[in-house]
């Protein structure tokens, strides 16, 4: 048996699955978000830990014994920064990837140059979340704090400290902190671009492998546990994406498009993350519209989410006219492009135009927005498709109209923690069938041609981002 554990921005959940990928048990448990001011958004690094020791301890006390567990993995939410004293400690909160305080900052960057050579060097775009220019913010604002601090870590990594003692990161994760994707190593000229070439020490070791050790607390104490890759790219592996050209939805309260490639092309808009894989690299689009943007439009119209099949089936392709721009977030958009003043619009209205034309729009918006971010990553193959949003077959059929390609549905649930489990089977070297673990299990055909909406939303997009 195999535990992999994914620690979220809004919960944790262990999931133990039996040898051939089947689901055992799943413990979860809320986390909640701290707002100390405006755009600030923080988390308790103790509320993360006693969460992931309280899902381990109930798969255990649920029958999951220690005996029969080869190994555990561990994923969880990327980006962010989780500052962290000698012991692992909380050295101050931790700032979310949500967290707006680096924007002023990122402004500056994209004015001076900065934000473009970072992403010319490294495949990722700053945003006011990422560690960069968090980091940044903190050695300008309140270095005092970064004084105190041992380590800059992501979340898993500092979940990862806790429960065996080992202070270090992944690739997946040094991916979007100072790292050269062609080298895969530390690179002090990025340091130094971001003006922390002083703050090197915070930066924990990056593991060939996985970083590794054994749980020493708790239930499961003495199971040998990975920590990574985290959230993105563990979904990737959870759901069998590895063949260049081939790409992950993730539908989830943002909308996560990533691809896998064997090319490193650092060219194009400046936009989303290069990720380093084990046998290449993620192309990723993590856009800040998702489900929150459809819950908003569902509230708006006073619908529930059990109606959405319904609805969908009564409105045509094109919602009579009816257009969605699914920009909701208050940060604006971070992929495809990167435009913090991007805002939302729902415009084509008429009296002709009903409820369910505004929720069709709202859904083929959404669904545009990941075809554009899959255009934007370089997608060739074919799609898988995981996450919170996957509950309606109606939507998951406009995903494929829009996108003009079958999806597969990935085999659930929790794709996250199936992936951790998967990475730290290889680790360890317990013998698994990926192909039965990764299988899909319902296919998606495109069954209706969106191409000229498609290209309608696209329009609106220059619009938006080139106002007259």
């Amino acid at each position: 048996m195999i535990v992999g554990v994914d620690a979220g921005t809004s919960g944790v959940k262990a999931v133990a699955f039996a040898p051939d990928g089947e689901v055992v048990a799943v413990e979860s448990r809320p986390l909640a978000l701290g707002h100390p001011g405006p755009g600030q958004v923080e988390q308790d690094a103790e509320a993360v830990v006693a969460a992931v020791k309280d899902v381990l301890g109930r798969l255990a006390a649920g029958g999951v014994r220690t005996g029969e567990v080869q190994a555990a993995g561990l994923t969880g939410q990327g980006d962010g920064l989780w500052l962290l004293d000698e012991d692992g400690g909380p050295a101050g909160p931790a700032l979310s990837w949500l967290d707006g305080r680096a924007t002023p900052l990122v402004g500056e960057w994209m004015r001076d140059g900065t934000f473009e050579e970072l992403f010319r060097r490294t495949g990722n775009a700053a945003f006011p979340g990422s560690g960069a220019p968090l980091l940044a913010h903190l050695d300008r604002t309140s270095p005092e704090t970064l004084d105190r601090a041992a380590t800059a870590a992501r979340c898993k990594d500092m979940i990862m400290q806790r429960f065996t003692g080992v202070r270090a990161t992944d690739l997946s994760d040094a991916s979007n902190l100072f790292t050269d994707p062609r080298t895969r190593e530390r690179d002090a000229n990025l340091l130094r671009l971001c003006g922390l070439e002083h703050r090197r020490g915070l930066l924990p070791p990056v593991a060939a492998e996985l970083p590794a050790g054994e749980i020493l607390q708790g239930a499961f104490r003495g199971v040998p546990l990975s920590a990574g890759p985290y959230d993105l790219p563990a979904c990737a592996a959870g759901a069998g994406v590895a063949r260049p050209g081939d790409g992950l939805l993730i539908i989830g309260t943002t909308l996560a498009c990533e691809v896998a490639t064997d090319r490193l092309d650092l060219g194009g808009e400046p936009a989303g993350q290069t990720l380093c894989t084990p046998d290449g690299w993620l192309r990723a689009m993590p856009a800040m519209t998702g489900t929150a943007a459809l819950d908003w439009l569902l509230r708006l119209v006073g619908v529930g989410h059990g109606e959405l099949g319904d609805l969908l089936g009564q409105s045509p392709p094109g919602a009579r006219g009816a257009r969605f721009l699914p920009y909701l977030s208050p940060s604006g958009e971070r992929a495809p492009f990167v435009e913090p003043a991007a805002r939302g619009r729902l415009d084509g209205l008429e009296l002709a135009v009903t409820k369910a034309d505004v929720v069709r729009a709202g859904c083929e918006g959404l669904a545009f927005a990941a075809r554009h971010c899959f255009e934007a990553a370089g997608l060739t193959g074919e799609v898988a498709v995981c996450g919170g949003g996957t509950g309606s077959d109606a939507w998951l059929q406009l995903f494929a109209d829009a996108l003009g390609r079958p999806l597969r549905l990935a085999r659930g649930p929790e794709v996250g923690a199936r992936g951790a489990a998967l990475a730290a089977a290889r680790r360890f070297g317990v013998p698994v069938d990926e192909a039965a673990w990764t299988a899909g299990t319902r296919w998606y055909e495109p069954r209706h041609d969106l191409e000229d909406y498609y290209r309608r939303y696209l329009d609106d997009v220059r619009h938006l981002r080139s106002p007259l």
